[in-house]
């Protein structure tokens, strides 16, 4: 998502990245991987409860969640994945948004 986040911004949208680490962790690797969006650190998972994410500990943690919110906080697209190679592509986030959008013009 990093080398397209400017194709996010161009559509009014913004990348917020949530994860199990805690807060010096995240700024380690956002710092080292120069990462232009937000960074969320959820070491108590907090944030994964909400939003109902897998956690499975015969995987390490966290399965993956991908989910587009819309400018009132609701989803309007969510894809649980079963591994971290289980994630969908940017096309198919862009066109979710360019969806949403004409859908408020």
């Amino acid at each position: 998502m990093r080398d397209s986040y400017a194709e996010f911004t161009q559509r009014g949208a913004e990348i917020l990245a949530v994860g199990p680490d805690d807060m010096q962790s995240f700024q380690r690797y956002w710092t080292k991987e120069n990462l232009p969006f937000v960074g969320l650190p959820d070491p108590d998972h907090k944030v994964a409860k909400l939003y109902r994410q897998e956690v499975n500990l015969f995987k390490l943690g966290r399965m993956p969640m991908n989910t587009v919110l819309d400018i009132k906080g609701h989803m309007r697209y969510v894809h649980f994945g079963s591994s971290m190679s289980d994630i969908p592509d940017n096309e198919t986030f862009l066109e979710v948004i360019d969806n949403l959008n004409a859908a408020s013009n």
